[in-house]
């Protein structure tokens, strides 16, 4: 599902436009964004999911064109783990 057929059926679900859907989507990822930003960043959403930023070390890769040795450096992401009733849903 793109971000646009999401805004289309919220904009359905909900019986609003697709302009305060997208805008409801936009503000949704935006504050999630700047949560995840912040030190302990955590976004949990009963039922559905909770997003967590962790920080993953510095290690040692190989580049599989070449099996020459690199290092990569450390860096945040994002993991997801999903919800009791998403997991059931699926």
């Amino acid at each position: 599902m793109t971000k646009a057929e999401l805004v289309n059926q919220m904009a359905e679900d909900a019986g609003i436009t697709k302009a305060a859907a997208a805008a409801s989507l936009d503000s949704f990822m935006d504050n999630v964004s700047t949560a995840l930003k912040k030190k302990d960043g955590k976004v949990t959403l009963v039922g559905f999911g909770t997003f967590v930023k962790i920080r993953r070390k510095a290690r040692k890769g190989r580049n599989p064109q070449t099996g020459e040795p690199i290092k990569i450096k450390a860096c945040n992401v994002v993991k997801f783990r999903p919800g009791k009733n998403l997991r059931e849903a699926i």
